[in-house]
Order: C-alpha cells, then structure tokens, then sequence
C-alpha cells in the first residue's frame, strides 16, 4: 500500500511539473490570439469596402478604440493599435580541456513600434470612407 500512494505522488507531482511546462511559443500564441492583434493594413486593404455596415466592420477588425458622432451626425471609428517588438539572439562557445577551459558569450538585442491607425467614417450606418497611417521606428 506504501508502495502505491509514493507512486501516486510521484506521478502527481511529475504531472505539475510537466503542466507546468509551456514553451516560448505557446505563451506568444496566447497573448497574441485575439483578433484586435491581427489587424494591419493589408487586412483593412482587403476587407473594408464603401457601403459596409457597422457590423461588418466589427466582425473583421473587432471593436473601435473610440467612437464619435460630428454635427452632420457622421459617426467615426478609430481604431489605434501600437505594438512593440522585441528580439534577442545570443551565442555561446567554449572549450574545455582537463585542467582549463574557455568560454565566449554575446548577445544583441533589438526593439521597435509599429503603430497602426485606421479612421472609418459612416453615414446612415454604412462605411462612407475610410482612411489609415502605419509607421514603424
């Protein structure tokens, strides 16, 4: 019986240790899912076009950032995306002999924002133009 519940907690504990486990791309991919991430230029390119509706805009770029109405009653959706992108790369060698040993590290770090904003302007509820600016530093 002893024998039975050591067992028990060691595979139990192995099954924490390794659920706890998630790789690099794994916690990308779950910060990066929704579908506000996914909007860039090409896709308001692709996809918003004169005489949509409110609707249809949301279901492709999700929700507006802000929403205003001017006096001619024009409602406008501005949706106002920043992202920051970060890498790093390092490199490691070494040699190492019996009684010595050599070891060489580097690395390089980059960052930079991109920044993405999209004006729609509607009337009577369809897509009376829009416009966008991308940049990059």
């Amino acid at each position: 019986m002893r024998i039975a519940s050591v067992a028990v907690a060691l595979i139990a504990a192995g099954a924490l240790v390794l659920g706890g486990c998630r790789s690099a791309q794994d916690n990308y991919k779950d910060l990066h899912s929704s579908q506000e991430s996914d909007l860039t230029a090409g896709k308001v390119q692709r996809e918003i076009k004169k005489g949509m509706s409110g609707a249809q805009v949301a279901e492709s770029l999700g929700s507006p950032n802000i929403v205003t109405k001017d006096e001619n009653d024009k409602e406008t959706w501005v949706y106002d995306k920043i992202a920051t992108e970060a890498s790093y790369s390092q490199s490691q060698n070494g040699l190492f002999l019996i009684l010595g040993g050599f070891s060489n590290q580097s690395g390089a770090r980059a960052t930079s924002q991109r920044t993405l904003t999209v004006v729609i302007k509607f009337v009577n509820e369809k897509v009376d133009s829009f416009t966008y600016h991308q940049s990059k530093f």
